[in-house]
C-alpha cells in the first residue's frame, strides 16, 4: 500500500487540480475535528525559511495550537522535493509546543496559467511590463483562500518582506502585499504577514535560532530574478505593478477563488479572458 507521504510526493510530481475536493488522505478532516484544534487552527505557507520564522513570529503574539502546513505548486520549480518536508519537520522543531499537521500539497497548473502564461503578449501590451512573479505569488497566496474557508475562516500565514537585505523584490513591495491582503478580506480570511517589516536575514536568523542562509534548503524557480536588468536594477514602476493588480490579476483570482468556494472548478483561461476584454 502506497504510504500517504509517497502519495504527496507523486501530488507534487504530477501536479494536477488539487484546490478543492481533497482526497482524505491528504486532509483529514475528522482527524482534525477530533483533535479539537480548529478554532486555534492557522495554516501556514511551507517555502523557505521566510515562512518558517513567519510562523515562529505569529505564535509569539496568537494563541494558536495547531499548524497546518501547505505547499502549493507551480510548474517552475526545481530541486529535491525532499526540501519541502525538511522545512516541515524544521517547523516542528522550532515550535516543540505546538501540533503540526501533515503537509498538505495544494495547486491549479490551469489557474497558474490564466493569471501568468496564455495571455502574456496581451499583458504586455497592455500594461507595459510584463513578469510572472508577482501574479504567481497572488496564486501561491489565493490557492490556500479556499481551504481557509473550509476549515472555519482560519488565518492564513506568510513569509513575505517588504525589503530584503536592502534589496526589492517586486512580488513582496508595500503596494503588492497590500493589494494581496485585500483579496483575503474579500473572503474573510486574515492574510498575517508577520515579519513582512523585518528587512535583514540576520533578524530573520535569530528568529529561527540557527543559521539558513536565504535561498537555500529550499525548491528554487526557473524563472528568478527574470525582471532583473543585466546589471540587476529593477526598472519596473509600482505604478505599471497596482495597475495590473487592480485592472487583472486581482479580479482575475477573485473570480477563480470565488467558484472554488461555491464547490466547482472554473474555467480559468475564460475568465482570465473575460477580465481583460471587459477592462480595456
Amino acid at each position: 500500500m502506497t504510504s500517504s507521504r509517497s502519495k504527496v510526493t507523486l501530488l507534487f510530481q504530477n501536479k494536477p487540480e488539487c484546490v478543492i475536493n481533497l482526497p482524505e488522505w491528504l486532509l483529514p478532516l475528522e482527524k482534525i475535528r477530533e483533535s479539537g484544534s480548529m478554532e486555534n487552527l492557522a495554516i501556514v505557507e511551507v517555502a523557505g525559511r521566510d515562512s518558517i520564522a513567519a510562523a515562529i513570529k505569529y505564535l509569539e503574539a496568537n494563541d494558536i495550537t495547531d499548524l497546518l502546513p501547505t505547499y502549493v505548486y507551480t510548474g517552475t520549480e526545481y530541486g529535491p522535493w525532499g526540501s519541502v518536508k525538511d522545512a516541515v519537520e524544521r517547523l516542528s522543531l522550532c515550535l516543540p509546543n505546538v501540533i503540526v499537521h501533515d503537509l498538505v500539497v495544494l495547486g491549479s497548473p490551469k489557474f497558474f496559467k490564466a493569471l501568468n502564461g496564455r495571455f502574456i503578449g496581451e499583458l504586455n501590451s497592455r500594461f507595459e511590463f510584463y513578469t510572472p512573479c508577482i501574479g504567481c505569488h497572488l496564486y501561491l497566496h489565493s490557492v490556500r483562500i479556499p481551504l481557509a474557508v473550509s476549515l472555519g475562516n482560519v488565518p492564513v500565514i506568510a513569509g513575505e518582506r517588504e525589503l530584503h537585505d536592502e534589496r526589492i523584490k517586486i512580488n513582496q513591495t508595500r503596494e503588492t502585499l497590500n493589494l494581496y491582503q485585500s483579496l483575503f478580506y474579500e473572503f474573510n480570511i486574515q492574510f498575517q504577514l508577520p515579519i513582512r517589516k523585518i528587512d535583514q536575514g540576520k533578524d530573520v536568523t535569530k528568529l529561527l535560532g540557527f543559521e539558513w542562509k536565504e535561498g537555500e534548503k529550499q525548491l528554487g524557480c526557473v524563472l528568478s530574478g527574470n525582471y532583473r536588468t543585466v546589471d540587476g536594477n529593477v526598472n519596473i514602476r509600482i505604478e505599471q505593478i497596482t495597475k495590473y493588480l487592480k485592472e487583472f490579476a486581482i479580479p482575475c483570482a477573485k473570480k477563480i477563488i470565488k467558484a472554488y468556494i461555491d464547490g466547482y472548478i472554473p474555467d480559468h483561461i475564460s475568465i482570465a479572458r473575460e477580465i481583460l476584454e471587459t477592462s480595456e
